[in-house]
């Protein structure tokens, strides 16, 4: 009993510092922001967009057929079951509350979060950090703030894009490929969405893309100075970017709708 004991304290000694530890950066990460030296201006412009092609226009190909499959699903299989239930309430409840996000969320994981961990994780094996900073460059600002900015701003662009492509798309596909009737479906998502819908949906977006690139960026710079530990340590911020994703995604929720 002891012995469990003292391993659970453990855990949470060691989760508290992590979550200490995850603050602490986004604060040093955030004071950039408000410090906006003359110099490099157009270099932190440059690498921003950059950042928001790569994970938002570059992830299109994905965040659409997959908006339009889940779109199409959700319509067909409510719009059986329309007579007992106003579909334009669920299609606001799934898509705009829950859906999108997390969806939107996924996608920047599995193909951003990770590149952006391997990539920060080969800067430190190959020492490129290090002479960032010997050529008196603060590495936080040049290879940090860009991420920050560029990743939040991308998830935002595509959560409401795959919103958009989830209704409208879906409608379109149920309306040629089936004969249910669905005619009155923009005026009852139109009825149900309310101003509380589009902002949670933007705090959520807002914060997801804030928790992925820290967590990223974080694990990225405390990444071992080994070549092989890169692999093990871009798993370890996949699992903990969603389940962060999971944890706001249910505080929000709560907060705005219980």
């Amino acid at each position: 009993m002891n012995q469990l004991a003292g391993q659970i304290g453990r855990w949470a000694l060691t989760a508290v510092d992590h979550l200490l530890n995850l603050h602490a950066f986004i604060y040093t990460i955030l004071k950039l922001i408000l410090h906006r030296p003359a110099t490099g201006r157009a270099m932190l412009k440059k690498f921003t967009l950059e950042q928001i092609y790569f994970t938002a226009f570059q992830a299109l190909y994905v965040i659409i057929p997959v908006a339009l499959l889940i779109g199409s699903m959700l319509i067909v299989q409510f719009a059986k079951v329309s007579a007992q239930y106003d579909l334009g309430k669920i299609m606001v409840l799934l898509i705009v509350r829950e859906i999108g996000p997390l969806v939107t969320a996924l996608i920047v994981i599995l193909r951003t979060a990770t590149a952006v961990s391997i990539e920060i994780g080969y800067m430190q094996v190959f020492h490129e950090i290090e002479a960032i900073e010997m050529a008196g460059i603060d590495p936080l600002r040049i290879i940090c703030l860009p991420r920050l900015v560029g990743i939040t701003t991308a998830i935002l662009c595509l959560f409401v894009i795959f919103n958009l492509v989830a209704v409208i798309g879906g409608y379109l596909i149920a309306l040629i490929f089936t004969d249910i009737p669905i005619k009155n479906l923009f005026g009852q998502i139109e009825a149900a969405i309310t101003f509380t819908d589009i902002l949670v949906g933007i705090i959520k977006a807002l914060l997801f893309g804030l928790s992925i690139t820290v967590i990223c960026l974080y694990h990225g710079f405390k990444a071992n100075m080994k070549i092989t530990g890169i692999p093990a340590q871009t798993s370890k911020v996949a699992v903990e970017c969603f389940f962060n994703c999971l944890l706001i995604d249910v505080i929000i929720s709560v907060l705005f709708y219980l």
